[in-house]
């Protein structure tokens, strides 16, 4: 692991403790460009200035108003006294072997969020969080152990994108025009559709033509299963959705997904077919975190199968299952399942047609990992002590009998 000083680029604006703006100004960052246009009519200006200034923002990272050169002088000395684009103070930042980095964002009032960058061979990704901690509490999750604190703001999401991006072009020297961020998941610390009236807003700038121009299809939000917001989401702004599935009956998930208690695998089956009638994708992806002794027999594969596939009392669901190796934490309780079973386990999804990845662990020499994001919050949900009570005992509802005997296995 490499510790880095990290490097702002002349663009981006000395930022203060927490991002915040001075009194009475506005974060440009906050708005989407129907919100700027709303704000820049405000000020008796066009919409057609709107756009320039979105475009100052958000495409080339300027956060001096002086330097946006096309903009009427009348209008920049408007801004100036009004407005602020304000970034958000890095804490750290800290390069994998791998090449994944990770930077760690204060948000203010002693809490900070991590965004990861992963660059691939024919793309790169960008991890975002949605939340100072996630209230959601997976047993298998490091940021629901930390507990929550509180939603961040539109201009908090987007900061993150907003550094990654600008930050990225310098250190890569990539030529004028081109991105370094081209795909963007919603998985970083945080239940994005728990924090919706934030996260729509942000989805907006990310595939906005005069924003980052991304594609809907390389725009990804990760949910553990918030029924509502899912329908909602399809409605308002429906990019590519990947749900945390992580077992295939409502017993077991009940334990490593609490809100599975709320919205049972039933609807949440529902909600995922409704949501694939405007998703820019064919299917869900499915996202299954393989945890030791507690969901990786072939016997719960099988039940798996008969899940998507519309045999267990739940509609079919077209999809894609990502299996994740898990990254240990002491607080879990639980152990990474051996590579020879994730295989076996896949072996058992494939056979039975469904496109089937095991997801490779990237950064997680600088904890930048699946499920590994952590930050620092400061939790008001006492997740803490509800989570290091004495642990609940996992076990796999049996599924199915076979000579009489029942299927599955224990763990705790």
């Amino acid at each position: 692991m490499a510790a880095l000083a990290p490097k702002a680029p002349a663009a981006v604006a000395d930022t203060v403790a927490g991002g915040g703006v001075a009194p009475g100004r506005v974060n440009l960052l906050d708005f989407d460009l129907e919100g700027l246009a709303a704000f820049c009519e405000g000020l008796g200006e066009k919409r057609f200035r709107a756009v320039q200034l979105f475009r100052w923002i958000h495409q080339k990272g300027a956060a001096d108003f002086a330097q946006m050169s096309d903009l009427a002088r009348s209008l920049r000395d408007k801004l100036a006294g009004k407005a602020a684009v304000q970034g958000l103070q890095i804490i750290s930042e800290q390069a994998s072997a791998d090449g994944t980095i990770k930077w760690l964002f204060d948000v203010g009032a002693g809490d900070a969020v991590e965004a990861v960058f992963i660059p691939e061979a024919d793309r790169g990704t960008l991890c975002v969080s949605s939340q100072a901690g996630c209230a959601v509490g997976c047993r298998f999750c490091s940021t629901g152990h930390q507990g929550f604190s509180r939603n961040l703001s539109t201009g908090e999401i987007l900061a993150q994108l907003w550094h990654a991006e600008h930050h990225l072009r310098q250190r890569l020297k990539l030529a004028p025009g081109e991105r370094a961020i081209d795909n963007v998941v919603m998985m970083g610390m945080g239940e994005p559709l728990q924090n919706y009236g934030a996260l729509v807003p942000a989805l907006r700038v990310m595939l906005d033509d005069h924003g980052y121009g991304l594609s809907r299809r390389r725009v990804t939000v990760s949910t553990s299963g918030v029924v509502p917001m899912m329908d909602r989401l399809r409605e308002d702004c429906p990019v590519a959705l990947a749900v945390s599935l992580h077992a295939p009956d409502d017993a077991l998930r009940d334990q490593l997904v609490p809100l599975n208690r709320k919205y049972p695998l039933a609807e949440l089956m529902a909600a995922c077919e409704r949501y694939l009638q405007a998703a820019p994708r064919d299917f869900i992806t499915f996202e299954y975190c393989m945890l030791d002794g507690a969901n990786d027999s072939p016997e719960q594969a099988r039940a798996l199968v008969r899940l998507v596939n519309g045999q267990a009392g739940a509609p079919a669901v077209p999809c894609k299952l990502n299996l994740i190796p898990f990254n240990p934490f002491p607080a879990s309780g639980l152990l990474r399942s051996p590579a020879e079973r994730v295989s076996a386990f896949a072996q058992v999804l494939l056979n039975a047609g469904i496109v089937t990845t095991v997801r490779r662990t990237r950064g997680d020499d600088i904890a930048a990992a699946c499920g590994q994001l952590a930050g620092e919050v400061q939790d008001r949900t006492r997740a803490h002590q509800r989570l290091t009570r004495p642990p609940i005992r996992i076990e796999a509802v049996p599924t199915a009998r076979e000579g009489g005997r029942p299927q599955g296995r224990r763990a705790g």
